[in-house]
């Protein structure tokens, strides 16, 4: 992600770095889109600020949040779903953030900025 290396090292929280790599997941399927574009359509600052976030958004629902990041990041619905056509059991919506969030911070240290 994005910026997620200069918050990571300002203020270490690795709880909120799930929450919003769970609720990228979630906009992504609510939205069929690809969870490129999500974070495609936010900054860096943006990433950040939701990083900051995490911790009261948290305790709202996922659904809130999704519509939120909708209207303000002007995310349009999209035309990829590979939640029907999966042919196994899908994982949730968490089991992908804290795969994302792991992925996040086992290159952290590899490069100085995670994705450009």
């Amino acid at each position: 992600m994005k910026g997620v290396k200069t918050w990571m090292t300002t203020q270490w929280n690795k709880d909120d770095l799930f929450y919003v790599c769970s609720m990228i997941e979630f906009v992504a399927r609510e939205t069929h889109n690809k969870v490129k574009d999500v974070v495609g359509k936010m900054t860096d600052e943006d990433l950040v600020l939701q990083l900051r976030t995490a911790g009261v958004n948290h305790c709202l629902s996922f659904e809130q949040v999704c519509d939120e990041w909708i209207e303000e990041y002007q995310i349009t619905e999209g035309n990829f779903d590979n939640i029907t056509t999966c042919k196994y059991s899908v994982p949730t919506v968490t089991s992908i953030g804290r795969v994302y969030q792991t992925l996040i911070l086992n290159v952290m240290g590899l490069y100085a900025n995670v994705v450009k």
